[in-house]
């Protein structure tokens, strides 16, 4: 009753062996229709004797769909392997896709070469929505979602992009009351290690900086870099100290360039927080492994990622999505 020369089973094959019709194989693979438990058991039953594997391929033709989804992540590979903070995005998106029967398919962007042959891999069907981490306002795979109109979801709100939702926090709020935490503990000149000041992650936290520092603010205490990353705060802090080497507080657009800029301050001879007062944002693993730890704002990255999973597939069922904004709360250490 098995399939002859090693060819691959088929729902013809179950069929027969179950002494059942093809259809009544097809109800129970579908998980449509009435079939008796007694049929069911001897289907499952010859699934499991002749070897059958169900055709993802053919399957996916007929209905159209893939059962994947695309999670974007616009960083360098080194980075993606070292922020913590995209590994909890990760895991919270894959538990929600996983829970959906869907795969997620994973998509660096490292480069312009990388942009397009993502925008054309969305655009080829591979996916049937996405979530995009680390997206800028000018962005080649965000405009192939947009083109083709792909149920997708953004981490992060960038702007110019009223037709995708996204999952965030408010990053403005939560900067300006960091450090007005920092300006509460008697710090007088305090600069920012600015990152990514082309996202609205970036600019926002820069933004709730200059907020608490009203009038104090001094654009020769804000030294920026591309990446939120270790090397990043070496380098910044570096700098920070040639221009003001007096500067007794530093708020740092991210624990890992917290965590550069404590080791940049060791070097100078600088103690954290007796000669220098240091903030972080994100609580990821970087601020657990800082000494002395690491002050900073805890954002719920996991639950990012599951929120930006749901709004995907909320748009495969036919809802209407909503933008999702998650609380933030400041988390005090010993480095401040």
């Amino acid at each position: 009753m098995s399939p002859r020369g090693g060819a691959r089973a088929t729902v013809h094959d179950v069929a027969a062996h179950a002494g059942v019709s093809r259809g009544t194989v097809s109800r129970v693979l579908n998980g449509a229709g009435y079939v008796s438990a007694e049929a069911r058991a001897r289907i499952e039953a010859a699934i499991a004797e002749v070897g059958y594997v169900r055709n993802n391929a053919a399957r996916n033709l007929v209905m159209r769909k893939t059962w994947a989804i695309g999670f974007v992540v616009h960083e360098p590979h080194q980075l993606f392997l070292e922020d913590p903070n995209i590994g909890a995005i990760l895991l919270g998106t894959n538990a929600v896709v996983a829970e959906a029967d869907h795969q997620l398919v994973v998509l660096v962007v490292d480069s312009d070469d990388d942009a397009a042959r993502v925008s054309s891999y969305l655009r080829g069907g591979f996916v049937d929505g996405a979530v995009l981490v680390s997206a800028r306002s000018h962005d080649k795979v965000a405009d192939a979602v947009e083109q083709i109109k792909l149920p997708a979801a953004f981490i992060g709100h960038p702007e110019g992009r009223p037709s995708i939702p996204y999952v965030g926090i408010d990053n403005r709020s939560a900067a300006r009351h960091l450090t007005s935490r920092l300006l509460g503990t008697g710090r007088r000149r305090i600069g920012m290690l600015a990152s990514a000041l082309d996202r609205d992650s970036g600019a926002d936290r820069l933004a709730g900086f200059t907020d608490a520092l009203g009038s104090r603010f001094d654009e020769r205490l804000v030294v920026s870099a591309p990446l939120y990353s270790y090397r990043a705060g070496v380098d910044t802090m570096t700098e920070l100290l040639r221009r003001e080497p007096d500067i007794d507080g530093v708020f740092a657009a991210s624990d890992a360039v917290a965590a550069g800029a404590i080791e940049a301050l060791r070097t100078a001879g600088r103690k954290v927080p007796d000669d220098v007062g240091i903030v972080g944002f994100d609580d990821s693993a970087w601020a657990l492994r800082c000494n002395p730890p690491l002050t900073t704002v805890h954002q719920p990255a996991a639950d990012m990622g599951r929120a930006a999973a749901t709004l995907v597939l909320d748009q495969l069922a036919g809802r209407t999505p909503s933008s999702v904004t998650l609380p933030t709360d400041v988390v005090w250490r010993e480095s401040a």
